[in-house]
């Protein structure tokens, strides 16, 4: 739930590693409320690069192009960089100062016990050859959150570990600088958390290639509906069908605005005689319409680059004034301040 509304005493950080480009999963679990956000709070939106270094370092190159790809994605989806700060979080080096400092306050036992980082160790199968940057992640993303002394942060579920122990960073600092300097932050979970990929696996990653992105073009749309996973138990037209794990389903819930006609079809395919192929061609439609205007204005906004890198380098300049401020604090907090 929102605390509150319309209330710009609240400060939202939130942000992507730009490793490729956005998809619908994004759309669902944070772009569509960043829009919303920005018109009810302060918002920063982190163009997260450095991080992405931490499991990218060999091709940095990637990284690099996807700023601008992510950035395009951004501002077509309607994010209005005078009502959202629009970051590069890597030319802000005041982030890579506070994380220096915040590392002296969190054991490596704590960092390999925090349950998101333990399961992105997994999913990379890193075992033991971590990279000390990736596991020390949650160090970074504190000196994130609270450099912008943020309040609120969009997380998925499964970063609420992240979120919690930057409050244990902050509360450890403040107790050390025996005042308040650093904001203690509040998870906002969405509504949605995630979609499935296409193949019905958990989650729609880019590195499963299973994604719908923004960007796509009608036939790639068309292609990749066609491929989505529903209820291989519904073999025959006639045969009743399952909605548990049935993606395109899962799909038309968070897209489409039809409720009732979408309870309708639910329950028809439930007691059998709807195909597969009458769902697929209702979620084509609904994301056709979706994402036409989304690609068209992309299109638009990528006629001029230099315009749209005139936006991150205002609001990186932007937000780099409010992590000197806090970076500032911290140091004479703990005596750094020598002239």
């Amino acid at each position: 739930m929102l605390p509150g509304t319309e209330d710009k005493k609240h400060l939202i950080l939130t942000g992507d590693r730009p490793t490729g480009p956005l998809h619908l999963g994004h759309y669902v679990g944070s772009l569509r409320n960043r829009v919303k956000f920005q018109n009810q709070y302060e918002q920063y939106i982190m163009l997260a690069d450095a991080q992405a270094l931490t499991d990218n370092m060999e091709n940095p190159a990637k990284v690099h192009d996807n700023v601008m790809e992510v950035a395009l994605d951004y501002l077509a989806v309607g994010i209005d960089p005078v009502k959202s700060t629009i970051l590069i979080q890597s030319q802000i080096p005041e982030l890579t100062e506070l994380t220096f400092y915040y590392l002296n306050l969190v054991t490596v036992a704590r960092l390999e016990r925090n349950p998101t980082i333990k399961q992105e160790i997994t999913l990379r199968n890193f075992e033991r050859d971590i990279p000390a940057g990736f596991l020390t992640y949650p160090v970074s993303q504190a000196a994130d959150i609270s450099a912008f002394k943020a309040s609120l942060v969009p997380v998925g579920e499964d970063q609420i570990p992240m979120i919690e122990q930057t409050n244990e960073i902050v509360r450890r600092f403040n107790r050390l600088a025996n005042k308040d300097i650093l904001v203690e932050c509040q998870a906002l979970v969405p509504e949605i958390g995630r979609l499935p990929g296409v193949d019905g696996k958990a989650k729609m990653s880019k590195s499963l290639g299973n994604v719908i992105n923004l960007n796509f073009s009608p036939a790639e749309i068309k292609a990749a509906v066609r491929n989505v996973y529903t209820d291989p138990l519904h073999l025959r037209v006639a045969d009743p069908g399952h909605l548990e794990g049935n993606v395109a389903f899962m799909y038309l819930d968070a897209f489409d605005e039809d409720k009732a006609g979408l309870q309708e079809m639910k329950d028809h395919y439930v007691r059998g005689g709807l195909g597969d192929s009458i769902v697929k061609a209702r979620l084509e439609g609904i994301l056709q319409d979706l994402l036409k205007p989304i690609r068209e204005r992309r299109e638009e906004f990528a006629k001029d680059r230099g315009q749209v890198l005139q936006i991150l380098k205002e609001g990186t300049r932007k937000a780099r004034e409010i992590a000197a401020q806090t970076t500032d604090e911290v140091r004479a907090a703990i005596g750094l301040k020598h002239f």
